[in-house]
């Protein structure tokens, strides 16, 4: 919401308090005793009674009563325990609550007599017409709604229109308040006051008068021109589809005030959707900066891939003040790790307090940071402690063994990963993308019957998932087993994505496996020379000394050595081939 958006203040609560009058009764002399002379009167206090009015006549137990139903959300009870209140008090803002109360629950027989009420202990004639026009609007007697508001606007109460408006906000009937609104809230009757020309508007557009809420909102702009106006005029334009006529507002209200932060936020980012970049950025980079500029400065110069901006709202932010460097540590753990400044990261990362939203995101990254500098026992610690802090939070607890499956993953350590990606899928059963990443650990320890059990129950569950199909076909080409099922799922796969590199793999690799040598080399020299993978490159050397084109093949492993010095298919491989 732009910034010169009003929003109505709700009606305050009242809350009153009441004396409670112990009744003292006269005391009564002692009867004389039979032939004993009386020695003086009695004590005063010697016998006294105290009155206890029953719970209809006792206001502080009425009172007690309303507040109580009220924090449970009984409006009926309420109601009723204050609409004895106020009959026992002469506190005219007791009759305002029961009057209040009365009209939320619809019986306009108590409304109308706490009104009557109210009007008897002093009620403001603005107060009373509300909440007679309240009542109308209740009941759909247009007219008394309509006169009623008459009286409220002719008080010349300071707080007039903001009461007109609630009276219109409460209504249930949107077409009445429309038509109330539309008849009252005429710009010749609109107060000096750009407030309530967008209040009246903005109630407007909530009500579905467009036409009115545009009105209303350009003459507030001709009239006042501030740029609060002018930003209003503006989103209205935008809700409406009129981008171009939005954008135009926009630029003139940022220029009206320029150091408002939130214009130029708003401002920037629907150039931003616009792709213009460039200019969103020069529009940010000048006047005040917080977190929140620099928040868009840095996805601006992320979306149009800009580098050096990065760097630069990176250094920029990183000697911001103290409170905007606190509330963007997590930004600026983000940015050091896309520049590639890691240990700086991993220190902003530290800083997110544990109360951000991000939080927990910032855990995971410093996890992943740390194993990529080497620090894996650091980055599964860090992950287990995860594990326990969110053990009540299925969705974090489900991120937290998945990452530290992917680690094991990378690290090459697959029974670890079959273990984590275990435990994930006891959070969040028959997960598709945890059993895939399961049934890759799995067939990489050779255990095969168990990575095609977690291919085909994800196939059951999304039997169009094309890197499940060539997953499964790949493990059973590569296990020599069912290659009638192989080449029929590698078949899909490789139709719908026919440039697939991986996909091309699996499919010579089938060739290979069916004996199809000339194939299978053509198939993977296409695949190796469009992505360079080490698993293809080992493929395809083992086609080519299969062929018998030792030089050939020496030459591909030789590259894959480089690429991969601890590649654990090339040195298996290698071990087979040159035993």
């Amino acid at each position: 919401m732009l910034s010169g958006t009003v929003k109505f203040k709700q009606v305050r609560q009242f809350v009153a308090s009441g004396l409670v009058v112990l009744g003292v009764a006269g005391c009564t002399a002692l009867p004389h005793r039979t032939g004993i002379a009386s020695t003086g009167s009695a004590q005063p206090l010697a016998r006294m009674t105290v009155a206890t009015p029953d719970l209809d006549h006792d206001l502080l137990a009425q009172m007690l009563a309303g507040e109580l139903a009220l924090s449970s959300s009984d409006l009926k009870a309420a109601s009723q325990a204050y609409g004895k209140a106020m009959m026992l008090s002469d506190d005219p803002e007791l009759a305002g609550k029961a009057t209040a109360l009365a009209i939320a629950i619809h019986d306009p027989d108590a409304a109308q007599r706490a009104i009557d009420r109210w009007q008897a202990l002093g009620a403001t004639p603005a107060q009373l017409a509300q909440a007679r026009a309240e009542l109308a609007v209740e009941q759909g007697r247009t007219d008394e709604a309509q006169h009623q508001l008459s009286l409220l606007l002719a008080t010349g109460d300071k707080d007039a229109w903001r009461m007109f408006g609630r009276v219109l906000v409460g209504s249930r009937d949107a077409a009445l308040a429309s038509s109330l609104l539309e008849s009252l809230a005429t710009p010749d009757r609109l107060p000096p006051d750009p407030k309530a020309w967008l209040a009246m508007s903005e109630l407007g557009e909530q009500l579905g008068r467009h036409a009115y809420a545009q009105q209303v909102a350009d003459g507030a702009m001709k009239r006042f021109g501030t740029a609060e106006t002018y930003a209003w005029a503006a989103q209205l334009k935008l809700n409406n589809g009129d981008r171009t006529g939005g954008l135009s507002l926009l630029r003139q209200a940022q220029v009206k005030d320029p150091s408002n932060i939130g214009l130029r936020l708003t401002y920037a980012s629907l150039l931003g959707q616009s792709g213009q970049y460039a200019q969103a950025t020069r529009l940010l980079e000048k006047g005040p900066q917080n977190a929140q500029t620099y928040a868009l400065r840095a996805a601006l110069a992320a979306n149009a891939k800009d580098s050096k901006t990065l760097e630069q709202v990176y250094q920029q932010l990183s000697h911001a003040p103290a409170d905007v460097r606190h509330a963007s540590a997590y930004l600026l753990g983000q940015l050091a790790e896309v520049l590639d400044h890691k240990e700086e990261a991993l220190k902003w990362y530290d800083q997110v307090p544990d109360d951000d939203d991000h939080a927990f995101d910032a855990d995971l990254r410093s996890a992943i940071l740390q194993q990529s500098l080497g620090h894996g026992v650091e980055a599964h610690q860090q992950l287990a402690e995860l594990q326990t802090d969110y053990l009540d939070q299925p969705a974090q607890l489900r991120r937290a063994y998945e990452v530290d499956a992917d680690l094991y993953l990378r690290e090459k350590r697959y029974a670890e990963a079959t273990n984590a990606f275990s435990h994930a899928l006891q959070v969040v059963p028959d997960d598709p993308d945890l059993l895939y990443g399961r049934g890759l650990a799995y067939a990489e320890i050779g255990k095969i019957d168990l990575a095609v059990a977690d291919f085909r129950r994800l196939l059951q569950i999304k039997p169009d998932d094309i890197d499940a199909s060539n997953a499964l076909g790949f493990t059973l080409a590569d296990a020599g087993r069912d290659l009638p099922e192989a080449e029929k799922l590698i078949s899909a796969a490789r139709a719908a994505k026919p440039n697939d590199p991986s996909i091309a793999d699996s499919w010579g690799w089938l060739q290979y496996r069916l004996g199809h040598l000339d194939q299978a080399a053509q198939v993977l020299r296409s695949a190796w020379q469009s992505g360079k993978d080490a698993d293809v490159g080992v493929h395809l050397g083992e086609v080519l000394w299969k062929q018998g084109q030792h030089e050939q093949a020496q030459q591909i492993f030789d590259q894959v050595r480089h690429m991969d010095p601890h590649n654990v298919s090339l040195q298996e491989t290698l071990k087979r081939l040159q035993p």
